[in-house]
């Protein structure tokens, strides 16, 4: 039996939020809607509610290191915000930190 801890990571949990909505909502999202990341790669939305998957596919390549600490001065540090690649609907979302796990290594990927 090994007395030595199973390395541990840690990983933020997030939101996606509809912070605003600067032209016409196509996709009939409104201001407050949100995603959640958890436990890593868990996402999850309110009972009833929906997401648009273009907004959704703008924010994913930079919620990986929204989860992860990032040296101070560093611009993903500094910017949350993203847009909806639409330009009729100037969708802007906001990424929040809720929540700081620690998750075992091992069950990372």
């Amino acid at each position: 039996m090994s007395t030595e801890e199973e390395p541990t990571t840690q990983v933020y949990d997030l939101r996606v939020v509809v912070e605003r909505i600067e032209g016409r909502s196509v996709c009939g999202m409104k201001v407050g809607d949100h995603i959640d990341l958890t436990e890593s790669s868990r996402l999850s939305l309110p009972e009833g509610q929906h997401f648009c998957m273009y907004a959704l596919a703008a924010c994913l390549p930079l919620l990986p290191a929204k989860q992860r600490a990032l040296a101070e001065g560093d611009w993903m540090a500094q910017d949350s915000h993203v847009a909806c690649p639409d330009p009729e609907e100037r969708l802007i979302m906001r990424i929040e930190r809720t929540d700081l796990r620690q998750i075992p290594t091992e069950e990372l990927t």
